[in-house]
């Protein structure tokens, strides 16, 4: 498992606890999270990771894609209400996002060194009490299943994302 870590008090303290916790959106049965701070404590309190969905909303033709061949089918829903914390990382460019909901998302997109979108990492956010640092432990990242049968793309990325939790 590799674990990234970093001082948080910059990100625990003063980003993420600005981020109203009521933040959702909302896709189908799914809830995605937009507040990196309620889905750490989602995850504390259920002991599941969580699933990191970095996306251009508004310009990101895979992103898109990926909502439409992944995200929406049932297989999915069912799986991430089983297994994950969803939250969703957002860079739109048509669309300005509150102050503290960019920073938050630009250190997480620092933090796991996102180059391209869409990507997905999934991991588990622990605050080290004695050094208040932040320890990222992330178990592996995904994108848009590539190769995948036309009308099965769900199908590989539950495979490759039961692999990402093996």
């Amino acid at each position: 498992m590799k674990s990234i870590a970093f001082v948080a008090l910059l990100l625990i303290g003063t980003q993420f606890s600005c981020v109203s916790q009521t933040n959702t959106a909302k896709q189908g049965e799914l809830t995605w999270l937009t507040d990196f701070a309620k889905a750490r404590e989602l995850s504390d309190a259920t002991k599941k990771p969580i699933f990191g969905f970095f996306t251009g909303s508004d310009w990101c033709g895979w992103c898109k894609k990926l909502q439409a061949d992944v995200f929406a089918k049932e297989a999915f829903v069912s799986w991430a209400n089983k297994n994950v914390i969803l939250l969703e990382l957002d860079f739109p460019r048509r669309k300005q996002l509150p102050e503290d909901l960019a920073q938050q998302n630009q250190a997480l997109q620092q933090a796991f060194q996102i180059k391209g979108y869409p990507t997905i990492w999934i991991f588990y956010a622990t605050e080290d009490k004695d050094t208040q640092n932040l320890n990222l432990s992330a178990l592996g990242s995904l994108g848009y299943p590539q190769g995948a049968e036309a009308g099965k793309e769900e199908v590989k990325f539950l495979n490759d994302a039961n692999l990402v939790l093996a």
